[in-house]
């Protein structure tokens, strides 16, 4: 029926189990007219053939400023991956009141929970221990925890404030930890007031025997934690990376965590999948998973009901709640993948 909107669904490298399970499917026939195309990007043909028609766009479509200028109804993008790519003119789609979303919020509570799982490994040395015991070179009781710590009363250090790290602050709350952040876009009045305290990246790196690097990767940060920032961490502290491995120099991270300058376990890689002739493979003293610390069903149902919920908000004229905002000047900066 033509009075119904046009929703467009492109939501690719997503797949339908991940965002349009059969409930989404009826729900969004029953207040759109539906076009949808899963496998690989839409053909452009099918999204021009559309573009006039279109209310909400679901997707990493490309939206250039010549697309926007004939998207005549066309009220929010909602990008169902947790990132900002270069696929849209922020600006222009701001400034004709459009809507862009990312998922962003519905993947970090899982990731979170993933972190604390990472960290409370590395401070127990639980790859050490695992890797002994096979080899019935086993320890047993304080003798085999002589270098193992607690995150109790630690000093905690965040790189990076958004999604990932305000759902993680909760989980660290009952371990009364001392938490410090470093987030040169968040003035420091901002983060006292979430109960942190803002410092440089030298005395977060430094201070702190537990560090979470969190920071999405921008064309200013691209590999800001060099080598020599890397060995300002102390000594056996616990580096959790699960954000982006760009920002980090990631091949000097590999070899001092290799050589036990600190411990680290690792969920994301300058290239994925990893090569399978990737050196690092090879590496034994550091905890590797491959980028599944937010990939649960969980989170993949926290995509589908703020999607659905936004949608809805968006087609009966509100504002929505539940997806995060794109900021123009900072989604311009974004370098995710």
């Amino acid at each position: 029926m033509q009075d119904k909107p046009l929703i467009f669904f492109d939501p690719y490298p997503r797949n339908e189990e991940m965002v349009f399970t059969n409930d989404v499917k009826t729900e969004l026939e029953k207040i759109s007219n539906l076009i949808y195309h899963f496998g690989s990007r839409a053909p452009d043909e099918l999204v021009d053939k559309n573009i006039e028609e279109i209310e909400i766009l679901v997707g990493q479509t490309a939206m250039p400023k010549e697309r926007l200028d004939k998207s005549k109804k066309i009220k929010a993008i909602i990008n169902v991956k947790a990132n900002w790519e270069p696929n849209i003119d922020y600006h222009e789609a701001h400034r004709r009141g459009i809507y862009v979303l990312s998922a962003a919020p519905a993947m970090a509570p899982a990731v979170a929970e993933a972190c604390i799982g990472y960290a409370i490994s590395l401070s127990r040395n639980v790859l050490g221990v695992y890797k002994k015991f096979l080899n019935s070179e086993e320890q047993y009781g304080i003798k085999e925890n002589k270098f193992a710590y607690t995150l109790f009363n630690s000093n905690v250090g965040l790189i990076g404030f958004g999604n990932l790290a305000r759902s993680l602050l909760p989980l660290l709350k009952p371990f009364n930890c001392k938490i410090s952040v470093f987030d040169p876009w968040l003035p420091n009045e901002y983060l006292e007031r979430q109960g942190v305290n803002p410092v440089s990246i030298d005395d977060l790196l430094s201070n702190n025997k537990f560090i979470f690097i969190l920071a999405g990767v921008t064309t200013e940060n691209e590999g800001f934690i060099s080598k020599d920032k890397l060995k300002l961490i102390k000594k056996n502290s616990s580096v959790v990376l699960v954000s982006r491995a760009e920002v980090v120099d990631f091949d000097e991270f590999i070899e001092l965590a290799e050589n036990e300058y600190f411990r680290a376990a690792i969920d994301v890689y300058p290239v994925e999948p990893v090569p399978a002739d990737s050196t690092f493979r090879k590496k034994t003293n550091i905890l590797f998973t491959s980028h599944v610390a937010g990939a649960l069903d969980y989170s993949y149902k926290n995509i589908r009901d703020m999607m659905m919920n936004d949608i809805k908000k968006i087609l009966n004229g509100m504002p929505p709640i539940h997806l995060q905002h794109a900021d123009p000047d900072k989604a311009i900066m974004r370098r995710d993948r």
